[in-house]
């Protein structure tokens, strides 16, 4: 998929149906004159629902559908007959995705699984038929409730990429190598920043068929908490992972302060991202030599497991494989 159809937000107006009116109406036949009222209830409004479906990856089928509106509830009739339900809008949208109120940004919905369905604008109510109102004083009642109004709203719809390890660097850090290396993903490469201007997701298998998924995103520029670079886009998409797998390149010979960098953009975004496992993978390391690697040795972050790997001669893919999975599963012992 290219990068100009990876869309992650859009903003809908949606309504829900309106619901359909009571009848006031009276019972007729041939023998039966002054029958008494037997008036049906009015149908429910169509409501607003969404639905998950694990085959979309991006919301960019949304992008020109600006105005939804479901069906009205039809009216009641004789016989106590209830109208028929107005139809439901049914929008399927990938698994990860958040809907809010763009007015008081409430959280309506989010969607999680395959086939999972959550109503975020219902459908105005049936109005009652006079059938509902007779009583002993009360023989012939002449009026019916009209249906209630269905929702309106402004929606905004945001995808958070679902995967169990998130990539976190700068940009040109190797993420996307070694994405391309440990899955079947083909990431854009190429040696300037923003390579990576959309999430990337890549299945790895691991050993005796299992496997994890890994997001390659775009690069944190510092600011980017405050929206610069592709800032907020980037960082609500690790929201979700289990596991930070952090990515900084060992000729820049700055470890601690990079890394540093990217955790202070995390807190300042979300500092419930620090509460993540975390793994530090110095990259670049056929680039190296050994000297430099054993200088780097003293530059490392403490309290956080490091490797130091090359996706170009897969030195040490292996071991970072096995730790990642072996924090991604360390509550299933």
């Amino acid at each position: 998929m290219s990068e100009i159809n990876f869309i992650d937000h859009v903003k809908i107006n949606a309504k829900s149906g309106n619901g359909g009116a009571g009848s006031a109406h009276f019972r007729r036949e041939k023998f039966i004159e002054k029958g008494g009222p037997d008036g049906g209830d009015g149908g429910r409004g169509g409501h607003i629902i969404l639905k998950g479906n694990r085959n979309l990856w991006t919301l960019f089928h949304l992008r020109y559908q600006k105005h939804i509106k479901a069906e009205k509830g039809q009216s009641g009739s004789g016989n106590c007959k209830t109208g028929a339900q107005g139809e439901d809008i049914i929008i399927e949208v990938p698994l990860g995705t958040i809907a809010k109120n763009d007015e008081n940004n409430e959280k309506l919905a989010e969607i999680v699984t395959h086939g999972e369905e959550k109503i975020i604008l219902e459908g105005g109510k049936g109005g009652l038929g006079n059938v509902h109102f007779k009583s002993s004083t009360r023989q012939s009642p002449q009026y019916a409730q009209p249906g209630l109004e269905g929702v309106e709203a402004w929606v905004v719809l945001e995808l958070k990429v679902l995967a169990d390890v998130g990539l976190v660097g700068f940009p040109n850090a190797g993420k996307s190598t070694f994405l391309s290396v440990v899955s079947n993903a083909k990431p854009k490469i190429a040696d300037y920043p923003f390579t990576t201007i959309k999430p990337n997701l890549g299945v790895v298998p691991y050993e005796k068929f299992k496997s994890f998924i890994v997001a390659d995103i775009p690069g944190i520029i510092e600011g980017a908490a405050e929206g610069k670079g592709i800032g907020l886009r980037f960082l609500r998409h690790i929201e979700r992972n289990s596991l930070l797998l952090f990515m900084i390149p060992g000729d820049s010979l700055e470890i601690k302060t990079q890394y540093n960098a990217l955790i202070n953009e995390l807190k300042k975004y979300n500092p419930e991202l620090l509460d993540k496992d975390r793994i530090l993978a110095i990259t670049k390391l056929d680039l190296l030599d050994n000297e430099v690697v054993e200088e780097l040795k003293n530059n490392i972050p403490e309290n956080i497991p490091h490797i130091f790997i090359s996706s170009a001669t897969q030195t040490g893919i292996t071991e970072l494989k096995h730790l990642i999975w072996k924090l991604l599963n360390k509550h299933n012992k």
